[in-house]
């Protein structure tokens, strides 16, 4: 565990500060992956109200940029988790449960690709590209046991 990093963010004020910090560790550290969990919390919390609104998405832009940067200049995967919430409107009656994600066309256009997550049956999980420029959409079925991410037993 000696290669990996950690930083658990409260505010978006420590996002601000701790971001440059970690972006110029890259400098120095050869990191292959960066993964951040729930880009959208924060900005949640920090954010309330429509009146805030544009505040927070162009916030939220600045920070997408910023690992997109990160990306291109040090060759570094990021993964982003996001939150989704449910959309309600009249015709959720008749089409089921509709969730869409947070963070609006700001968060879908700065991502490559986009992958949703979901519970199957018993234990497995359900993987479906959502948008890519080299995958087809499609669904992949695993599960997570005692021996990692494996094939669906049947």
């Amino acid at each position: 565990m000696k290669n990996i990093t950690c930083a658990i963010l409260r505010s978006l004020c420590a996002l601000t500060k701790d971001f440059i910090t970690l972006f110029n560790g890259f400098c120095f550290c050869r990191f292959a992956l960066m993964i951040v969990d729930s880009a959208t919390a924060l900005y949640r919390t920090d954010f309330s109200g429509r009146g805030e609104l544009s505040a927070r998405q162009m916030h939220l832009a600045k920070f997408l940029r910023s690992l997109q940067k990160l990306a291109d200049e040090f060759g570094v995967a990021v993964v982003i988790t996001n939150q989704v919430v449910a959309q309600v409107d009249g015709s959720a009656i008749f089409a089921g449960p509709q969730i869409k994600p947070i963070g609006g066309n700001i968060m879908a256009h700065a991502s490559t690709t986009r992958l949703a997550l979901r519970k199957g049956r018993g234990e497995e999980r359900i993987c479906k590209v959502i948008s890519s420029p080299c995958l087809a959409e499609a669904d992949a079925r695993f599960q997570i046991s005692a021996e990692g991410v494996t094939d669906v037993k049947d």
